[in-house]
C-alpha cells in the first residue's frame, strides 16, 4: 500500500503484474529453448513416441486419483 491505496485497484499493481507475467513467460519460452538446442535431448525426444509416453503416465494418474479420493 502506498499512501493508503491499494496498487492493484490504483493500475499501478496491474501493469507491474502484467510486466511479471510477461517477463515470466520469456524465461520460460528462452528456458526451453535452452533445453531443446541441447544435442542429447533433442535425440531423446526424437527416439519417444507419444504412446510410450501416455502408457508410463497411466499408472500415475491411477496412483494419483486413488490417493486424491481419500
Amino acid at each position: 500500500m502506498a499512501n493508503g491505496k491499494d496498487l492493484t485497484r490504483d493500475g499501478d499493481g496491474f501493469d507491474t503484474d502484467t510486466l511479471a507475467l510477461l517477463g515470466g513467460l520469456a524465461l520460460v519460452v528462452f528456458g526451453a529453448g535452452l533445453i531443446i538446442s541441447n544435442k542429447t535431448i533433442r535425440q531423446f525426444i526424437g527416439n519417444v513416441r507419444p504412446g510410450d509416453l501416455i502408457g508410463a503416465a497411466i499408472p500415475d494418474f491411477d496412483r494419483y486419483m486413488k490417493l486424491r479420493s481419500m
